[in-house]
């Protein structure tokens, strides 16, 4: 005897996509603390201006090395202290906050585009354009980052723009080759080979068809960048090949304070901790970003 389903008055429906992002996200609870930080970085950098008590430049020769207002001689104008020449250490992390977000912005922006140019033309169309492409990838990949990075600026001379030239060509091979990977899994898919019978050209199949359903890993690893392209930018600028003094930024100003570390602590533990908590913001974010986009993760 047959049996028939009930029909039902409330019919299924299905979660908004932000939603479900957002579900699959907020159970990182370090990625949910990770971005909270970095919406704070952002809105610091972008109202520096309003936040910050003091101009970076401006030198109080009265204040110099002076202690965090907690401690003793310490002042409730200089909350963070001041460094080895007067100037107001929290004002100059303030501003520093947005050229250090500048610089992971500019060349996040750049080592992508870069990269998925070279990865999506090299796994689309193969052959030995594709065989130079990642070879010379592989050599990029085979020296150390750093090191490669301090040679592209001791080349083109030591300054802020230079530095992002050299951090974009250093990370430009992880892209490259994720971009190359997903191309290469997407490309003999059904829906890729009705699009070639039905005669689309090879620009639309690259970068319309295919590219599309290969941003996932592109985003979680644009993410991951922004913390390797603010350490990279740090580093350089500590060894005095970035940013040059007198710019507030994060990695200079722990290489000025480096003689003062024994008698001025503050000089020195305030950028690194700053350096230290941001990176760490976007690695958690990258890490849920990660989970959330990815159809293996969820349950």
């Amino acid at each position: 005897m047959s049996q028939t389903i009930p029909a039902t008055d409330n019919p299924v429906t299905m979660p908004h996509p932000l939603k479900e992002f957002w579900k699959y996200f907020s159970e990182n609870k370090g990625a949910v603390v990770g971005l909270y930080f970095i919406v704070l970085a952002i809105l610091t950098a972008v109202f520096a201006n309003v936040l910050a008590p003091h101009n970076p430049f401006d030198q109080f020769r009265d204040a110099i090395l002076q202690p965090p207002c907690w401690m003793d001689g310490g002042s409730l104008k200089f909350i963070l202290g001041t460094d080895d020449v007067g100037r107001c250490i929290l004002s100059r992390l303030i501003h520093g906050a947005r050229l250090s977000l500048f610089v992971g912005c500019i060349v996040v922006t750049i080592s992508l585009a870069t990269g998925i140019v070279l990865g999506i033309t090299s796994g689309y169309f193969g052959g030995y354009y594709e065989v130079c492409i990642m070879r010379l990838m592989d050599i990029m990949l085979a020296l150390p980052s750093l090191l490669l990075a301090m040679a592209i600026v001791a080349i083109l001379g030591p300054s802020l723009r230079n530095a992002i030239l050299a951090i974009a060509i250093v990370v430009l091979p992880h892209y490259v080759r994720l971009t190359r990977a997903s191309v290469m899994s997407e490309k003999n898919l059904d829906y890729v080979t009705a699009s070639r019978i039905c005669g689309a050209s090879a620009f639309r199949m690259m970068f319309i068809v295919i590219l599309p359903n290969c941003m996932a890993p592109l985003i979680v690893q644009a993410t991951l960048g922004f913390s390797t392209a603010i350490l990279d930018a740090a580093a350089l600028g500590f060894l005095g090949m970035g940013a040059q003094p007198p710019t507030p930024e994060w990695g200079a100003m722990l290489a000025n304070a480096l003689q003062f570390i024994q008698r001025a602590w503050w000089v020195v533990t305030f950028p690194g901790l700053t350096i230290l908590l941001t990176v760490l913001a976007f690695n958690l974010a990258g890490d849920g970003l990660r989970d959330a986009m990815d159809p293996k993760m969820k349950r």
